[in-house]
């Protein structure tokens, strides 16, 4: 893991939040600032490679460039990682902050049912997982009905209304078509990201 930014010496609650940021939209920026109630810090991290598609669009630089520039709170750290999975993530996390830190991985409904959801090959392998972090969890069509056993470790993020539905890939979709999409990204990086997709 590559800190770009480091926003705290001494962290003991960190949340986060994982996206490939192709671009960063106004739903990125909203999750990272609600999450600011529950924890001490946000590292958002871009990975370097992704596993199961093209690394395309934005490269790396313009990626962590456009978090950057967007201005986010002081609270705010930037990561680039090799890793995509949550537990390799919140392993290096682990490395770079220390074992004391609690960490809550910050994400929407539609992500946290896949973490809870996915066959990782083994048994055990979710109970494995959520001992070593925490979800921060946003409604994103619809709130997660999470299992019984994970209660305690799955927490409920409220996020202002308008920022559920909200995607990258609508963003480049909406370039691409020519139809109205500075209003999804913020303010400060719209030329960033004209210039990136147009």
């Amino acid at each position: 893991m590559r800190i770009h930014r480091r926003a705290k010496k001494h962290t003991r609650k960190l949340g986060v939040l994982p996206g490939s940021f192709n671009p960063l939209t106004i739903a990125h920026v909203e999750l990272a600032e609600a999450a600011m109630s529950q924890v001490d810090e946000v590292l958002l991290v871009v990975p370097s490679a992704l596993p199961h598609k093209e690394y395309f669009g934005a490269t790396l630089e313009e990626r962590v460039g456009m978090i950057e520039a967007a201005g986010l709170g002081e609270a705010h750290s930037i990561a680039s990682t090799g890793k995509s999975l949550f537990v390799d993530i919140a392993r290096e996390c682990g490395e770079v902050y220390g074992p004391e830190v609690r960490l809550l991985f910050v994400c929407g409904r539609d992500a946290a049912e896949r973490i809870l959801e996915w066959d990782y090959g083994r048994e055990g392998a979710v109970e494995e997982m959520m001992r070593s972090f925490e979800l921060l969890v946003a409604p994103r069509g619809g709130v997660l009905a999470a299992p019984e056993r994970f209660r305690e470790r799955i927490h409920a993020l409220d996020i202002r209304p308008g920022h559920e539905l909200v995607s990258s890939s609508e963003i480049r979709e909406r370039v691409a078509r020519g139809i109205e999409w500075e209003h999804l990204v913020p303010e400060a990086i719209v030329e960033r990201v004209r210039g990136i997709y147009s």
